[in-house]
């Protein structure tokens, strides 16, 4: 492990090579599918194409994390892109609308995303069949919301997860998330449908998750309800808890176990 972080800060230091200004893409071209209450608040996703010398095939929708009232788009978006560029991987950050209390506008938005880059897969230079999706905090809710419930062009093919929160439930969720996403007055039937423990099926894509244990906003139970529900699915999932870190260290290079998390992280996608 020593040998693979001290060869993982070299690289680090040279990620500057693979900067680039991203493309810009309305995902919606004004006529969203599903119509926010803030007409102000549009998505629009952010390329950053793999480099033709060292593109993998391989992309990642990025949903940053906010509970669902703002998004955290450096720490938790742009600084990973570079990071990613450097693997040969297509990065797609999604600049997802808020809801409102109504759950389908991000998820809306997050599936547009993931069709978006398959609808673009050969001028992109990108597997269709090989597109993640990655989310932090709130945005951990809405990729696993996806990875869980959508289907077809939507479904993403591995999952992402860094301190999600998973579970809707009162005393495990991160209540601001929770009423953001679904109200106040949210009925029983509609917090279940959003608690994606509950949704995990044998078909449920891969998840690699990480999380600092001693998190006091969105406690490590969210994660561990997940993990146990892929594990008897059978689904493949690698779960990393650190000792320390609190909540959102996402990208931040001063996090004490920022390399470690990246040589785990680099590990498991060489890993199919």
């Amino acid at each position: 492990m020593r040998k693979q972080l001290l060869t993982l800060a070299t690289a680090m230091m040279a990620l500057s090579a693979f900067a680039q200004k991203p493309e810009t893409i309305d995902l919606w071209a004004g006529s969203p599918q599903v119509v926010s209450a803030n007409p102000q608040d549009t998505a629009f996703v952010y390329l950053y194409r793999a480099p033709q010398n060292n593109n993998t095939g391989r992309a990642i929708v990025v949903c940053p994390g906010g509970g669902y009232t703002h998004l955290a788009m450096t720490h938790e978006g742009t600084d990973w892109a570079e990071f990613y560029q450097s693997m040969g991987i297509t990065v797609a950050l999604l600049k997802y609308r808020m809801p409102h209390e109504n759950p389908a506008v991000p998820i809306s938005d997050a599936e547009a995303a993931i069709k978006l880059v398959r609808k673009n897969a050969e001028a992109w230079g990108v597997d269709p069949n090989n597109v993640g999706i990655m989310g932090f905090s709130a945005g951990g809710h809405l990729a696993s919301t996806i990875a869980t419930q959508s289907e077809g062009e939507a479904k993403p093919n591995f999952q992402i997860l860094l301190y999600p929160v998973i579970s809707m439930l009162d005393g495990i969720t991160h209540k601001g998330s929770q009423v953001n996403l679904l109200g106040k007055d949210a009925s029983a039937e509609l917090i279940a449908q959003y608690c994606s423990d509950k949704r995990v099926t044998d078909s449920t894509p891969r998840a690699f998750i990480c999380l600092a244990d001693d998190d006091g906003a969105v406690i490590p139970t969210n994660t561990i309800l997940y993990y146990s529900a892929l594990n008897q699915h059978k689904v493949p999932a690698s779960l990393h808890i650190y000792p320390s870190g609190g909540h959102g260290f996402g990208f931040r290079k001063t996090y004490q176990n920022h390399l470690e998390m990246l040589v785990e992280l680099r590990q498991w996608l060489a890993s199919f």
